[in-house]
């Protein structure tokens, strides 16, 4: 029997090849689609799960590299990239957008919104990092770290619109990936540590660019009226001025639409400051600070929500990743979310009511026993909100899971996510609760959590964890090293490949975790993989640059990996079946070498006071305890300290600010001279400590 074609279907079947894909709600929604990669998790599900088959558990070790490219003055790569028809999208250092086409393998373009020329004293409080853009009808969207969102044309790399997000004096910046739903794009913010800080989420028109809606997610100062009865609700579980705080709950990342129920789940942040006792004197919830709300996607109106960490204390935000998925439950379907923040519980939601339906620890938690699953409430352990001045407890502020993204496999049932397991000492000792204020520009989160003299050493406490989400347990788990691992990708291929901090990139089984496969790219790893098909061939791609707040901030525990600053090159990396591209060899590991004069003689009053300024000023991106991860230069080691006119030309008149080190204008020369002592001492405590 001969069938005949309509015109419109012949024109379909010759031109489907070259099809230009239109990336709606629709495209981005459809689950079966591998050729494209058109959101941050794929989907909008976020389960960063691809059907594509090409590439599987039995034939992975055929996997090979194919091409790669360079990226010399970028620093840190953390960002999930895009595809379309052929096209990848990525963002690299200060928020540059970078077009390459697949089939050529070269730079379309780069669109560099000029970051560093307008964020001002805004660049002190964030880094250069850019986790990814949102694709929309043609255009990309992406936001700065100084607060703007911007629209490029995906064809040309030119700028369309530019919204400034947030208050340019304020102390907030961007570094997390928009999300495009409905001709919306929303997008949040972060600097809750960097002073008096109120957490919002703004949609804005994708085509003209004025703002849609805005959720506020805490109460701000009842005399000014609420924007809305969640504001009015929220109120109620606050005590004190909370508002003068500015309150907290940034999001900066915990992004997810619905489309089914045309709702956005929010994963909120933590309090400002972090200290409950500070910022809400006679207790109290904090709502909606550790949360996941729900937001009617048309409005921007609160729907429902759950609270992870009533009262929060300890940095436990709730900014991780929301996933999507419908699970059978007791015999029953569920459309579930799934959500792991860092205070180390693993929480499974009915995403139509709000309702907690599981709730178990997947790493060390010992704030809390248990969720009581009747009130949802976690059961706290007595002392470990430091009432008597100090504690340590389990997870530290860096959690059991941060923001690198988790993956969820539709065909093993299995949550794929990195974890790590590290104690956190707290203590507000000393800190007056009735005169405390946050400054500006400055971290001070109103409680101590580091001890600023801790020592190098290595610590590999970190996991990829195969969780069950339905059990509640755990299926297989993979020790990993170091103490920081970037987010995975799963596919029906049967396979999860994750990047690690010691630079393998390697591919799993999905079922039972055993390694099947390892690339060794030369330099440790932040960004998460994604899998796509260019005429037919799936890839594999991997942004390889260390870099952003964990391999900053994190001191010993990164620099324990020998990435020092500026010392290995930043690459996208592709892979392919049966490639065999030789990767150029990049330098080796290089642990920094703190310069120890001994003619210097170190003031320990001096030092402590420069203990105190590091800590506020300069931790956030030169490391804990004066230990460089490899984001920016080791200071124990660099020459520019130990002459006081030079060091005072770059920090204080900011000589170097387009190359990224911020200006710090308010600081004296005897501010300065404080610092150098404490990081004499630093340099000379690490000299003794080799030398033993």
């Amino acid at each position: 029997m001969i069938r005949l074609l309509t015109t419109a279907a012949m024109l379909a079947l010759i031109l489907g090849a070259n099809a230009e894909t239109v990336v709606d709600g629709t495209a981005i929604a459809d689950e079966t689609q591998g050729k494209n990669w058109l959101s941050y998790g794929r989907t909008y599900s976020e389960q960063r799960y691809s059907p594509l088959t090409e590439i599987t558990a039995a034939n992975v070790g055929k996997l090979g590299l194919d091409w790669f490219l360079e990226f010399p003055d970028f620093r840190s790569l953390n960002a999930s990239p895009l595809v379309v028809d052929g096209v990848m999208y990525f963002t690299g250092s200060w928020s540059a957008l970078v077009a390459v086409d697949l089939r050529t393998r070269k730079v379309l373009w780069t669109y560099d919104p000029k970051v560093l020329e307008i964020a001002g004293d805004r660049a002190r409080i964030f880094w250069d990092t850019n986790r990814g853009s949102a694709y929309w009808k043609g255009k990309l969207f992406v936001a700065t770290g100084d607060g703007r969102l911007i629209a490029v044309d995906a064809k040309t790399g030119t700028e369309v619109w530019s919204a400034q997000t947030t208050d340019p004096k304020l102390p907030l910046y961007i570094n997390g990936a928009p999300r495009a739903f409905k001709d919306k794009v929303l997008i949040g913010n972060g600097g809750t540590e960097v002073g008096s800080a109120r957490g919002y989420v703004t949609a804005y028109d994708t085509e003209t660019g004025k703002q849609a809606w805005r959720f506020y997610v805490v109460p701000g100062n009842p005399a000014d009226g609420f924007e809305e009865p969640a504001m009015e609700m929220a109120a109620k579980t606050w005590t004190g001025e909370w508002w003068k705080h500015g309150g907290g709950g940034q999001t900066w990342n915990g992004l997810t639409y619905d489309p089914e129920f045309n709702r956005f789940y929010i994963g909120t942040g933590n309090g400002s400051p972090w200290n409950r006792r500070i910022r809400s004197p006679d207790g109290g919830d904090n709502l909606f600070l550790c949360s996941v709300v729900a937001l009617d996607a048309d409005t921007g109106k609160y729907v429902w929500h759950y609270q992870t960490t009533p009262g929060e204390t300890w940095d436990y935000n709730s900014n991780m990743d929301i996933v999507l998925a419908d699970l059978t439950i007791e015999g029953k379907p569920v459309k579930a979310l799934m959500h792991a923040p860092k205070n180390g519980f693993f929480y499974v939601i009915d995403r139509a009511t709000g309702k907690l339906i599981s709730a178990e620890k997947i790493g060390k938690v010992t704030w809390a026993s248990h969720v009581d699953l009747a009130t949802g409430r976690p059961v706290e352990i007595p002392g470990s909100r430091y009432e008597d001045g100090e504690e340590t407890v389990y997870p530290s502020a860096f959690g059991v899971h941060n923001w690198p993204p988790m993956s969820y496999n539709k065909d093993t049932g299995l949550v794929y996510i990195p974890t790590m397991e590290m104690a956190g000492w707290f203590s507000d000792k000393g800190i007056d609760a009735v005169e405390w204020h946050a400054t500006d520009f400055q971290m001070d989160t109103a409680v101590r959590f580091t001890k600023g003299d801790d020592l190098p050493e290595k610590v590999d406490a970190s996991w990829l964890l195969a969780w069950d989400p339905v059990k509640q347990q755990k299926a297989w788990e993979v020790k990993l090293p170091g103490v920081w691992n970037p987010g995975t990708l799963t596919t029906a291929g049967n396979l999860v490949l994750q990047g690690r901090t010691d630079g393998k990139f390697v591919a799993y089984d999905a079922k039972t975790g055993d390694s099947l496969w390892i690339f060794d790219t030369g330099l440790g790893i932040s960004s998460p993989p994604i899998t796509y098909e260019v005429d037919g061939k799936q890839f594999v791609s991997l942004l390889v640059g260390w870099g952003g707040a964990g391999t900053s901030f994190g001191g010993a525990f990164t620099a324990q990996h020998g990435w020092a600053y500026r010392e290995h090159p930043r690459r996208l990396l592709t892979f392919a079946l049966d490639s065999k591209v030789a990767l150029p060899p990049s330098p080796p590991p290089r642990i920094p070498q703190p310069v120890f004069k001994e003619d210097f003689k170190v003031d320990a009053l001096l030092a402590e006071q420069g203990n105190d300024l590091y800590i506020r000023n300069c931790t956030l991106c030169h490391g804990g305890s004066a230990i460089s991860g490899g984001y920016a230069p080791d200071l124990r080691e660099s020459q520019a300290p130990l002459f006081m006119e030079a060091f005072h030309e770059i920090v204080i008149s900011g000589s170097r600010q387009l190359q990224g080190m911020p200006q710090f204008k308010e600081l004296t020369d005897k501010d300065l001279v404080a610092i150098q002592h404490y990081l004499r001492r630093q340099a000379a405590a690490a000299t003794k400590a080799a030398a033993e």
